[in-house]
């Protein structure tokens, strides 16, 4: 091979982009993020039809009402991270094409709702939920992330040019004294 097909060869390589989707999805890494997922909606599930049952009848009055509507809220988001998941994962299986995912992948809401640990009564809550919520929160995060890393390239996205703040700040004072610089002369 000589020297020259070797960088022609380098070159044409530069060109291809790498699809941090794919590789992720092909990667143990997915198989891990998603086995910890699935295990926590089965551990969500096994306490609040158990334990996280019996220890709400004992609740005062407000924190009942706040258990139910965290319950509800875990039980959604962990719903949508799961539904993330198996997108993913049937995409990766060839279960469905990468268009079937996006259209599914549409309609999966990950959406960002405050953490409930500064509402009033929280604390109040069993511990056993409190640490459901806060591990669901951990794993939207982590999907969320992955999620936007994902998404595919838009034919029209152009490299952004690296934001230099000290340049920034250097042009918007050499615009301001400009500025001044002509109300002087004039």
């Amino acid at each position: 091979m000589s020297n020259g097909s070797h960088v022609e060869s380098l070159l044409g390589r530069a060109a291809v982009t790498v699809s941090f989707g794919e590789r992720f999805q092909a990667s143990e890494q997915f198989d891990r993020v998603f086995s910890e997922g699935m295990a926590l909606v089965e551990r969500a599930a096994a306490y609040l039809d158990g334990e996280g049952r019996r220890e709400s009848k004992g609740l005062p009055g407000p924190v009942t009402v706040l258990y139910a509507t965290e319950s509800m809220r875990l039980t959604t988001r962990l719903l949508e991270l799961a539904s993330w998941l198996l997108i993913r994962r049937a995409l990766k299986e060839g279960e469905i094409t990468a268009e079937e995912a996006e259209t599914k992948r549409a309609r999966v809401k990950l959406q960002t709702l405050g953490r409930p640990t500064h509402t009033r009564g929280f604390a109040d809550l069993p511990q056993g939920l409190r640490d459901l919520i806060e591990a669901s929160f951990l794993l939207h995060d982590r999907i969320v992330q992955l999620d936007r890393a994902m998404l595919p390239p838009t034919d029209d996205a152009q490299p952004a040019e690296p934001v230099n703040p000290v340049a920034t700040q250097i042009s918007a004072l050499e615009k301001a004294f400009a500025g001044t610089r002509r109300a002087a002369v004039g």
